[in-house]
């Protein structure tokens, strides 16, 4: 008997703790310059880790697959919507109540029929129910992607705010209805008749799943909320367990709500935003990290796995003339026509979303990721346990073709939306870049104040220096070896502090702290410090480290 025992488990730990070392030794690089999340990162991590290339790390061979799958999924997308739920303001819900309704609902349908509409002239061996199917695992927006997009710097910098809480809800809301559009399909699948199926798709895809999934999550919430109230004025729990109710509410709900056969995802949801419908919960949870550990640690290893798992051997199934390159036209389609056009119909309905612009945003930005592989791992389970079908032969080429290309586009849009804000990031230094090379290339335009305060090249027009201030701490200089390092540099996360000549203060500048009397007539070009009265009239200017903090 050897020393070294290589075990499935013992290779999946040494995969998972690897990589958040490593990752975490990178991740304000990461994710604050270049802006990759762990979502990207884990998914390459995983595919790299997987049976097709280094063939360390394979969850396939660890027995009932398809179960290990739909419960990693379940529990990460758990933890996730209770997160979400939480983290919304008090009474998100109910204040934004038309604007989910009029983004969720009709959106899903619309992208549901379209995608459904898509496979079937791209595989035209399955018929449109089986469409339907496939399409409905791919209708969710995904709350982990999107979290990790929508919650980044960048989106934080140039989102508004009103948009990120809107998609953070929308993606939430969304995960959990994809229950009754899978639902549909299945019982038109397994059912013999129609009417049968539309019996069971009322009677338990909406009214048992989901209505009473949600009752069921919003009265634990409420509950756990009073509970906790109680037991914190009494001084029964200390800090630390109060946060770990993210986990613990989480994974208790989920336990009780799938138990009983209802939508465990909604239940979630619905229970982290009755926890926080007061504020209660987030006054006493603020400031924690706790929850932002376990995100990280649970959104890592899913990806890993997801990037594992993804069968690369099955993007070609001769049966059905499933091809890659079938694959790549259905993921384009799906990126353009899922949810962009729904959406640009009705953005006028939705309040949050205010411009054309915006709805393009939030069409663009509705990934397929955890979700789509949960509820693809939900119906392969339903379909494996079902009798005989009125159709065996469909009933086969839906299990055959579902996970691939659920597969495919989700690696496909982890790819194109993981990636988009650094795309978005690259586009606006090659526009600033351009535009200051454009203006100050030109000898007939005027130069912005802020270059003029910079280190200058000789061939720039000069300008007589104003007398430095009498305090040291006011003496800020900044030193570029040339004009180019100068331009270069990014205005917004590496803001210059200048000498002479000080600005005008305006309204638009707001991170500009003013000591001043009222502003002088618009006739004043330039301020000194000899033009104001009084000793402490000074203008302050933030360092590059408290901007960016």
């Amino acid at each position: 008997m050897g020393l070294t025992e290589v075990t499935p488990p013992s290779v999946a730990y040494m995969c998972l703790g690897g990589f958040v070392v490593a990752f975490s030794m990178i991740s304000l690089l990461a994710r604050e310059k270049i802006f990759v999340n762990e979502v990207v990162v884990g998914t390459l991590f995983g595919i790299f880790m997987g049976p097709y290339f280094a063939n360390i790390f394979n969850p396939r061979d660890w027995g009932s697959s398809n179960t290990i799958t739909l419960e990693v999924m379940r529990i990460v997308l758990a933890t996730g919507l209770f997160a979400i739920g939480v983290e919304l303001p008090k009474s998100y819900m109910w204040k934004h109540a038309k604007s989910l309704l009029t983004m969720v609902v009709p959106t899903m349908a619309i992208g549901w029929l379209i995608v459904a509409g898509i496979l079937s002239a791209l595989f035209p061996k399955l018929n449109f129910v089986s469409c339907l199917a496939i399409s409905a695992c791919l209708t969710p927006t995904d709350p982990i992607v999107c979290a990790a997009i929508v919650g980044g710097r960048f989106a934080q910098k140039h989102v508004p705010l009103n948009i990120r809480q809107i998609l953070s809800a929308e993606s939430a809301a969304n995960d959990g209805l994809a229950y009754p559009f899978i639902s549909l399909a299945l019982y038109l699948t397994i059912d013999g008749t129609r009417g049968a199926a539309f019996k069971h798709w009322v009677l338990i895809g909406w009214l048992y799943q989901v209505i009473l999934g949600i009752v069921i999550g919003a009265v634990l919430g409420l509950l756990f909320s009073g509970l906790m109230k109680r037991s914190h004025d009494r001084g029964f729990i200390d800090r630390e367990s109060y946060v770990a109710q993210f986990l613990a509410l989480a994974v208790f709900i989920t336990g009780v709500v799938s138990t009983l056969g209802s939508d465990d995802l909604l239940a979630t949801f619905a229970a982290g935003s009755a926890i926080s419908w007061d504020g209660h919960f987030n006054t006493h949870v603020e400031g924690e990290v706790f929850a932002s550990v376990i995100d990280l640690l649970l959104n890592c290893g899913c990806f890993i796995y997801i990037g594992a798992w993804i069968p690369f051997n099955a993007f070609t199934i001769p049966e059905l003339s499933v091809t890659p390159s079938k694959l790549v036209a259905l993921a384009v389609a799906i990126m353009f026509l899922r949810r962009i056009p729904a959406i640009l119909l009705l953005y006028k309905w939705i309040p949050e979303i205010s411009s054309w612009q915006e709805a393009l945003f939030c069409g663009h930005f509705g990934p397929m990721g955890v979700g789509a592989v949960f509820v693809s791992s939900l119906a392969i389970h339903r379909l494996s346990e079902s009798a005989d079908s009125a159709d065996e032969t469909q009933k086969d080429l839906l299990i055959l073709a579902l996970q691939p290309i659920v597969a495919f586009i989700v690696l496909a849009s982890i790819i194109i939306h993981g990636l988009s804000i650094p795309f978005f990031n690259m586009g606006r230094n090659v526009s600033r870049t351009v535009s200051l090379t454009a203006t100050l290339t030109n000898p007939t335009r005027s130069y912005p104040e802020w270059l003029m305060g910079t280190s200058r090249n000789p061939t720039l027009p000069q300008q007589q220096p104003t007398e430095p201030s009498s305090s040291p701490e006011d003496k800020r200089h900044v030193e570029h070896n040339s004009f180019t390092e100068a331009i270069s540099i990014d205005m917004e996360d590496s803001p210059v502090a200048l000498e002479t000549p000080i600005p005008t203060p305006s309204a638009s500048r707001p991170s500009l702290s003013i000591l001043q009397h009222p502003a002088p007539s618009p006739s004043q070009d330039v301020v000194s410090e000899h033009d104001l009265a009084g000793p402490s009239k000074k203008v302050h200017f933030p360092s590059s480290d408290a901007e960016e903090d």
